[in-house]
């Protein structure tokens, strides 16, 4: 059956925002995946570290006719493949690549949080998510991405539209 997933993309290394529409292009190519709709880009500060340059980010839209866990498999491939090196917690990337949300399914498995348990506390995240789809409920919050938004947290978590993709 097929699902609607939003991903998150983003990048702080390198030339970012071709990291980034890279990516999209390699999830489309994703066997069973297609992306329906992209979210513009925004400059982000890092959340949670100092001394890193900024992000961009952004949200894409995919129908899916894979598991989840399928498609998480998909994308930590292509975030080998374009150069991710998994340090610590947090790093900088080249690109960085997650599930959002994946239909309306709560899914608690190792390795594999949807809705992704950070995505309400991300201005990076919801600022995007917003601009596809305001009115879209979160499954375990019960709120909508706008109300999500308004109530998440605007300290050091700078989010500056860039215009078009």
């Amino acid at each position: 059956m097929t699902k609607i997933a939003y991903i998150g993309v983003g990048s702080n290394l390198g030339n970012k925002i071709n990291n980034c529409l890279e990516a999209v292009v390699r999830i489309d190519e994703i066997s069973g995946c297609r992306v329906t709709a992209q979210s513009d880009f925004y400059r982000t500060q890092p959340v949670g570290v100092k001394g890193q340059d900024w992000y961009v980010n952004g949200v894409i839209v995919l129908s899916a006719d894979i598991s989840a866990r399928d498609l998480l498999k998909g994308l930590l491939a292509i975030e080998v493949d374009m150069g991710r090196e998994r340090k610590k917690k947090w790093d900088s990337r080249i690109i960085d690549l997650d599930i959002l949300l994946f239909g309306e399914e709560v899914i608690s498995e190792k390795g594999l949080q949807v809705p992704h348990p950070l995505m309400h506390l991300r201005r990076f995240v919801l600022a995007p998510m917003v601009s596809l789809a305001p009115d879209l409920v979160h499954p375990v919050l019960k709120k909508s991405m706008a109300e999500l938004l308004v109530d998440s947290p605007e300290k050091e978590q700078s989010v500056v539209p860039m215009g078009g993709a």
